[in-house]
């Protein structure tokens, strides 16, 4: 498929020692269309990768301090999404069977071409484009248009370290529909589907468009992750969420939603920690459905 790229929409890293290379390489990319930065070689391309995400990576092979094969074999451990071209003069230091096996995604040899450059930059973003493409549509639930639990378990412990390391708060929520499947049962799943998708819309309603994340957990639950968000403002999005699904009147059901701050835990392991902060979400939810209460927050 000749699918067209949105080249302002990928951001393609240099990396060369030579100070004259970098800045013509990255002029003539940029001229190209795409957005670029620049790093003098492998520690800094690291740092820079550690504040800005990137699509592509052009690395030299030989540099001081780390070399192109030791960046690439920390961006496929570190940064698996982002593709390595290798660039050299040296045939001999780097061989394209070598680069290619060590996980680059091609290789391109010295002086560039400015053709060869454009037409290996087209397929390896076009390419890029594609697997996006192919992960957005694994991420989202096909019913309510919402992501999906594999969404959740990657978004969710990214969201935890980043509201750590710039220190804002957090909430997790989680919502399950009550007595969903009497509903299910006596009006059919064509019934069921309309109040789960009629969740799926309140949610997007309810809640900050690119800010707050909105999940069909499973089945009848959901969830939602609100960074930047006071306790007096996460309230207010719940009671948003229970006025809009009870005006719906979907027969007996409702919500229940059981809420926590997530503040990251050092002393446990990352997965531990996120088990146990959506534990204690899942448990205020059930603590709200056992008194009939609509939502509960766990301090704990």
């Amino acid at each position: 498929m000749n699918q067209e790229i949105d080249k302002k929409n990928f951001v393609i890293l240099v990396v060369d020692d030579d100070p004259i290379v970098l800045t013509s390489l990255t002029l003539l990319i940029s001229a190209l269309g795409y957005r670029t930065i620049a790093a003098e070689d492998g520690i800094s391309a690291l740092e820079k990768l550690k504040s800005q995400i990137c699509d592509l990576i052009i690395t030299d092979v030989v540099m001081p301090r780390m070399d192109g094969l030791e960046l690439l074999k920390n961006v496929r451990e570190e940064y698996p999404a982002t593709g390595v071209i290798i660039a050299t003069g040296f045939s001999s230091r780097a061989s394209y069977a070598e680069v290619i096996r060590a996980g680059a995604i091609d290789f391109i040899k010295k002086p560039i071409e400015h053709a060869e450059l454009e037409a290996k930059l087209t397929r390896a973003l076009r390419e890029q484009q594609m697997l996006r493409e192919l992960e957005k549509q694994s991420l989202c639930d096909d019913l309510t248009g919402l992501l999906n639990r594999r969404a959740f378990d990657k978004r969710f412990p990214r969201e935890v370290e980043r509201a750590a390391r710039q220190h804002y708060p957090l909430y997790l929520a989680i919502l399950d529909v009550d007595r969903f499947k009497n509903y299910n049962d006596s009006f059919g799943h064509q019934a069921g589907d309309k109040v789960l998708i009629a969740v799926g819309e309140i949610l997007h309603l309810c809640t900050r468009n690119n800010v707050d994340t909105c999940f069909r957990y499973g089945g009848d639950e959901f969830a939602v992750i609100l960074p930047q968000t006071s306790i007096s403002q996460a309230i207010k999005v719940v009671e948003r969420i229970l006025q809009r699904f009870r005006k719906m009147a979907f027969g007996d059901t409702d919500l229940s939603i059981g809420m926590t701050p997530c503040s990251r835990n050092s002393d446990l392991p990352l997965t531990e920690d996120m088990t146990q902060l959506i534990d204690k979400a899942d448990k205020a939810m059930y603590r709200a459905k056992a008194k009939g209460i609509g939502w509960l927050i766990n301090n704990v």
